[in-house]
């Protein structure tokens, strides 16, 4: 790994090295978290978890193979065994990513938001694929520890970047863009998210644009003009944000736009002077915009229409996050990875044209603050204006978006449960053959369980 030597790793994080000479200048092969996945000539670095302590490992990761390993404490270790010492890991390890970063001659896209991140990404590294070797965040590792793994995969061939940065607290986003120096950064909404710390949408965004600090001075801001947050941006270290939305005002915009069901939606998009129709393989009028943000990047980086056509009409949906899956039985929405009031309307407002009896499954959202009750009773009454047939409710603040549909009238079946095991038991009792299902909830409420039990 470009210019990862042990002396180099020490001084990126401030740490000491302590082992034998002749490796001082010798560059690991890979870094690694994980004792079982370790590989020779690679750096491991040790965390404490709820149940093992990485450190423990040390001795042994280097008996497989390890070139050298980062630690908090030298006690009882093996003298001939090279390390360096640091006051913490968790800190370290992103100094050494922004460290490698730098090494490495490529742009790097960030992209941050409420809502759509992941599906914003999927977008934007599926269109730069037509054109360049590209890397992008894994699951959803986007996080202070995931986003350095995911810079630590970077190589020499790659050509481009796109890393997902994902925050819940005031000053992480600043750590975050530190360590990956986007040249490009991305933005698609503020809404109402993790607002248990970040308060309200000002905090959020106050929160989110934290990134402009650390950016490339030359770089560039691409963000949703229909926000009315994001909207009011109007500079960043000089140079205008590049706006996307639904009005003909911004330099990427969509038109034309038709619903295709839950097979997808159709669109025309402008940039500048030119245009193309395009059909993205995701449905929800969110993904417009998304598509959107994809085009405005793809211009950037110099990509023709065609390729960004192509790009975006080849995207391919992603396990809990609007993934349909179809058997004998049903047709089933898996959206369960995570949820809060802005992606719940918005995968309602998909399913309520989808074909057959529409079933809508939803738990709790987390992160919400001391407002989560009316949050949830919102999206009750939001949905209770939707031609769907059912709702299926699990947990205790879900018991306010059953009363939120109640109150708005709503002509559905509602039926609320404890818990998700109370759900499970009475699901099959609820579902009919031919039944369009949306399975939606924060991951903690661990909906897999009701998509793997409807795939069964």
């Amino acid at each position: 790994m470009k210019g990862l030597t042990p002396l180099n790793i020490a001084k990126s994080c401030g740490g000491s090295y302590h082992g034998p000479k002749e490796i001082e200048q010798t560059e690991v092969t890979a870094v690694t978290t994980d004792s079982r996945k370790v590989e020779k000539g690679c750096l491991y670095i040790p965390f404490k978890g709820a149940r093992a302590d990485g450190h423990d490992f040390i001795p042994q990761v280097m008996q497989d193979g390890a070139l050298v390993a980062l630690t908090e404490h030298a006690e009882g270790l093996p003298k001939d065994i090279p390390y360096i010492l640091v006051d913490s890991t968790a800190e370290a390890i992103q100094k050494i990513a922004g460290f490698y970063r730098r090494q490495l001659d490529l742009p790097v896209v960030g992209i941050t938001g409420s809502v759509g991140k992941t599906s914003t990404k999927e977008m934007i590294a599926s269109v730069l694929a037509q054109k360049y070797r590209t890397l992008k965040t894994l699951g959803n590792f986007n996080n202070n520890l995931g986003l350095p793994l995911t810079i630590f995969r970077l190589t020499e061939e790659d050509q481009m970047a796109v890393l997902e940065m994902g925050i819940s607290h005031f000053g992480e986003m600043e750590k975050l863009a530190e360590t990956a120096e986007p040249d490009t950064m991305v933005i698609t909404n503020i809404g109402t998210c993790h607002l248990e710390f970040l308060k309200n949408r000002d905090g959020v965004f106050k929160a989110k644009t934290e990134c402009f600090d650390y950016m490339k001075m030359d770089g560039n801001v691409v963000l949703n003009g229909d926000d009315d947050k994001l909207c009011q941006v109007k500079d960043v270290h000089g140079k205008q944000p590049i706006f996307y939305g639904m009005s003909p005002r911004y330099r990427v915009y969509a038109d034309e736009i038709k619903p295709l069901g839950i097979k997808g939606i159709a669109c025309t998009i402008h940039i500048d002077d030119d245009s193309f129709p395009v059909t993205i393989p995701l449905p929800g009028q969110h993904q417009v915009l998304n598509a959107l943000a994809a085009a405005a990047v793809g211009s950037l980086y110099g990509l023709t229409l065609e390729e960004i056509k192509k790009g975006i009409e080849s995207l391919e949906s992603l396990a809990g996050r609007f993934h349909i899956l179809e058997n004998d039985h049903y047709t089933i929405i898996d959206d369960c990875y995570n949820a809060n009031p802005m992606s719940v309307k918005a995968s309602l407002s998909v399913l309520k044209d989808a074909p057959g009896r529409k079933v809508a499954i939803l738990g709790d959202m987390g992160e919400l603050g001391p407002d989560e009750r009316n949050l949830h009773r919102e999206v009750g009454t939001y949905a209770a204006s939707l031609p769907i047939d059912q709702y299926l409710l699990a947990g205790d603040l879900s018991k306010e978006t059953a009363e939120g549909l109640k109150k708005g009238h709503t002509s559905a079946e509602v039926h609320s449960y404890q818990s998700v095991e109370d759900l499970l038991e009475d699901l099959k009792n609820r579902m009919a053959d031919g039944d369009t299902v949306l399975v939606k909830a924060s991951h903690f409420m661990q909906f897999d369980q009701i998509v793997e039990a409807l795939q069964a």
